[in-house]
């Protein structure tokens, strides 16, 4: 174990072609995923977080519901939808890179947009009284209360980022861990323990755990500084 430990940490510093590729196409599959879900996830949280309406109570029950979706029945689903007997089969994504981004977006915006609902349902109120005394419209209003969830938004986005870089289910099964082409990190983590190779699995895990641990510094400050 000393050995395969010593071996991943020069694996690490010697800039190994496949690592590096691992680690590319886990930048690309992760940060576009998680801007797509903090776009389409910030402005539903939101509405349902400030704005009452019929109906809003069921969506936000099916967003809680979703926020809750198994990773492999996800993976699935889009399986199912983009394989050979799928019906978006003439689209040809399957086991490439967008459809992996395409399935976390599914996982990761209802986690973005009830992230944002509980925090926006909790400062609506005043954001309202404020605006009503400024004699602000919709528009005006909405944005001065996304200026009150600044912090919060950085928040969310850093919790999107955290589960896509982590989320091993719904990729493996849309995107095939192929190397040199749809592998990331966790899905090359199981493939190099399964044979064997425990050298690279220790290096990538090294790798994950310690991105893991600078986002989490990073929302360990942005709470401290939305305490305040």
């Amino acid at each position: 174990m000393q050995t395969a430990f010593e071996k991943a940490i020069e694996l690490i510093l010697s800039n190994d072609a496949e690592l590096l590729n691992i680690l590319g196409v886990t930048a690309r599959m992760s940060l576009s995923s998680s801007l797509i879900a903090l776009l389409l996830g910030v402005p539903l949280g939101l509405l349902l977080g400030a704005v009452k309406f019929r109906g809003r109570g069921l969506l936000i029950v099916i967003n809680r519901t979703l926020m809750g979706m198994p990773p492999v029945v996800c993976g699935l689903i889009f399986y199912l939808f983009f394989s050979g007997v799928g019906p978006f089969r003439s689209a040809q994504l399957l086991f490439t890179v967008e459809i992996m981004v395409l399935a976390q977006v599914v996982l990761i915006t209802p986690i973005v947009a009830g992230n944002m609902e509980t925090y926006a349902s909790a400062v609506a109120p005043a954001v309202r009284e404020t605006a009503r005394g400024l004699g602000l419209n919709g528009g005006k209003t909405f944005a001065l209360l996304l200026n009150e969830c600044v912090y919060q938004v950085f928040s969310a986005y850093l919790l999107a980022f955290a589960r896509a870089i982590a989320e091993v289910g719904a990729v493996a099964m849309v995107g095939g861990a192929i190397a040199w082409k749809t592998n990331v990190m966790t899905t090359a983590i199981m493939e190099y323990t399964n044979k064997g190779s425990f050298s690279k699995g220790i290096a990538l895990g090294i790798i994950l755990l310690a991105l893991s641990f600078a986002v989490n510094i990073a929302l360990s400050l942005l709470q401290r500084r939305l305490s305040k």
